[in-house]
C-alpha cells in the first residue's frame, strides 16, 4: 500500500501541475467546443431539449460561480447558429472537443509509463467518434430521467398514498452525477494503454477518486472563495472566468492522480506476479 500511495505522490508531483493546467485551459475551450456539437446532433434528432438538458446536467455539477459565469455564453454558443452555419461550426468544435480526449490519452500514457502503439490519425478518429457516441449516450440518459419523472407523477397522482416508493424515483436525482461517475469510467477504460485494459487491472478506483474528488472542488469550492479568497477584488469582471478555471486545474489534477493510482495499482499487481513466478521457479 505505501509504494501505491508513493508512486502516485511522486507521479502527481512530478507531471500533475503541468497536466492540470493543460487540462484547465481547454475544458474551458472545449466546453464551448462540445455544446456546439450537441446542440447540431440533438437537433438533427429533433432532441434540442436533450442537448439542453445535458448542459444543465453540467451545470449542477459545478459550483455555482462556474455556472453562473457560463451558463450564458454557453447558452448563446448553442443558439446562436443554425443551418448550415451550425453545422460547420460542429465540426471544427468536434476537432477541438477531441483534442481534450487526446491530452487525457496523453496522461494515461505518461502515468503507465507506456508510448503510443497506434498513428495520430487513428487516435484522433477513435476521439471524434468517442465525443458523438458520448453525445448519444447523454441524450438517452437524459430521455430516461424525463420518462422517470412521467412515471412520478402519475404515481403520485393516481396513488397519493404511494410514498414508499418515492425513495426508488429519488435516485433520478442522483443522475448528474452517476452520468459523471460512468463517463470518468469509461473514459479512464476507454484512454488506458492497451497492455493494462484487462479485468486484472481495474480501473474504478481511478473513475471514483476523480468522481469524490469533483464533488468534493464543486462542494468546498465556493465555501473557500466565499470565506478565505477575495477573487472578487483581485480579477474585477474577470473574477467568473478565473473561478471556472481554477475549478478546472482542480480536476484536471484530479484527473492525473486518478490516472496515476491505476497505474500505481497496475504496476503492483505486475510486480506480484513477477514475486510469485520467482517463487514458483525456486521451488
Amino acid at each position: 500500500m505505501w509504494e501505491v500511495v508513493k508512486r502516485v505522490f511522486v507521479g502527481v508531483y512530478s507531471e500533475g501541475f503541468v497536466h492540470a493546467g493543460n487540462f484547465a485551459y481547454l475544458s474551458l475551450v472545449v466546453l464551448f467546443s462540445f455544446c456546439i456539437v450537441a446542440a447540431a446532433i440533438a437537433g438533427a434528432f429533433g432532441q434540442t431539449q436533450s442537448g439542453i438538458a445535458l448542459i444543465n446536467a453540467f451545470f449542477q455539477t459545478v459550483p455555482p460561480g462556474v455556472a453562473d459565469a457560463l451558463r450564458g455564453p454557453v447558452e448563446s454558443a448553442m443558439t446562436a447558429r443554425s443551418g448550415p452555419l451550425l453545422w460547420f461550426g460542429a465540426a471544427v468544435s468536434l476537432w477541438t472537443t477531441a483534442s481534450l480526449i487526446e491530452t487525457i490519452r496523453d496522461v494515461m500514457h505518461r502515468s503507465y509509463g507506456t508510448e503510443p502503439h497506434l498513428h495520430f490519425w487513428q487516435y484522433r478518429l477513435g476521439s471524434l467518434g468517442s465525443v458523438v457516441v458520448s453525445v448519444f449516450l447523454a441524450m438517452v440518459a437524459f430521455s430516461a430521467q424525463v420518462l422517470v419523472t412521467a412515471i412520478e407523477e402519475l404515481v403520485y397522482r393516481f396513488i397519493p398514498s404511494a410514498q414508499n416508493v418515492a425513495g426508488y424515483f429519488a435516485l433520478g436525482r442522483f443522475v448528474p452525477f452517476l452520468i459523471l461517475f460512468a463517463a470518468i469510467y469509461l473514459i479512464f477504460r476507454g484512454l488506458t494503454p492497451q497492455k493494462y485494459r484487462g479485468r486484472i487491472f481495474p480501473k474504478w478506483p481511478g473513475a471514483a477518486l476523480v468522481s469524490l474528488w469533483w464533488l468534493g472542488c464543486t462542494a468546498l469550492l465556493p465555501w473557500f472563495l466565499s470565506t478565505i479568497s477575495n477573487y472578487d477584488v483581485t480579477y474585477g469582471s474577470l473574477a467568473g472566468v478565473m473561478v471556472a478555471l481554477i475549478f478546472f486545474y482542480l480536476i484536471g489534477l484530479g484527473m492525473v492522480t486518478g490516472a496515476q493510482l491505476n497505474a500505481a495499482l497496475a504496476n503492483a499487481h505486475e510486480n506480484g506476479l513477477r514475486e510469485r513466478q520467482s517463487e514458483l521457479l525456486d521451488k
